[in-house]
């Protein structure tokens, strides 16, 4: 794949540009190639090597040449005439070719696991919940299905941190209530790329955004931030626990 300027597209942008993958961020390289950043994961997921070198867009080492020189020694010493020979080679090319389809299909799988493990760290750090916040400015994980939250923007989160367990799910902040993501495409990401961590840190990271805001208010920073002066109760302004619930919204 590449993108209108002929830059061939990198796997992370690719990755993420996949219908129903518009809720990731898009992990900088700077932080896969850090490996505290990754304590851990060697254990979690098949091909780790490989899986990271189709990440980051390394090309694998080429032992194509170390097979051929095997299999040519190895017919030296049989003595096996031209026309064998070439049959053994086809077949031999065959075998590589299918091994080769295989390996790349696990690879594959191994390297969307391996990201998603780093996806769930990444939006943690600095610079990952900073571009969570940017995507949560412009409404890409959705509003509350409740009709008394009134469009609140919701977060996308993990019900657990071990993959496999629970699909992604979006957590309304105005009603302190958890949902399943609305569309389909949505019902077959693992939650635990989000993890727990992300919907409670975003808070109190960005406790100045006003969860009571509807509509056209949240696209505008100017009116959807909570003036500096308004109480805080546990890093968080009054105004914005649980908007949406008690007297009239229930």
């Amino acid at each position: 794949m590449s993108t209108s300027s002929g830059v061939p597209e990198s796997w992370i942008s690719s990755f993420c540009a996949l219908l129903g993958h518009e809720y990731f961020a898009e992990v900088s390289e700077e932080f896969i190639e850090d490996d505290f950043n990754l304590t851990g994961l060697q254990t979690q997921v098949a091909m780790y090597k490989e899986a990271l070198e189709m990440i980051l867009d390394v090309e694998p080492q080429d032992d194509d040449e170390d097979d051929e020189e095997e299999e040519e020694e190895e017919e030296n010493e049989s003595g096996l005439g031209d026309g064998q020979e070439r049959v053994a080679a086809r077949a031999g090319e065959r075998r590589h070719h299918s091994r080769m389809a295989s390996d790349l299909s696990v690879i594959e799988s191994s390297a969307e696991m391996l990201y998603g493990l780093i996806h769930q760290r990444f939006i943690c750090s600095r610079a990952g919940i900073q571009q969570m916040s940017e995507k949560y400015e412009l409404g890409h994980f959705g509003c509350c299905p409740r009709t008394n939250c009134e469009q609140a923007r919701t977060l996308p989160v993990g019900l657990s941190d071990i993959p496999g367990e629970d699909t992604v799910k979006l957590f309304c902040p105005a009603c302190l209530d958890v949902y399943v993501p609305p569309n389909s495409r949505f019902q077959t990401v693992d939650g635990a790329f989000f993890g727990r961590t992300f919907g409670a840190l975003f808070l109190l990271t960005f406790p100045e955004y006003d969860l009571t805001k509807r509509g056209a208010d949240v696209l505008s920073n100017a009116n959807s931030r909570i003036p500096t002066d308004q109480n805080l109760l546990n890093g968080i302004y009054s105004k914005n626990i649980a908007p949406s619930l008690g007297s009239g919204h229930i």
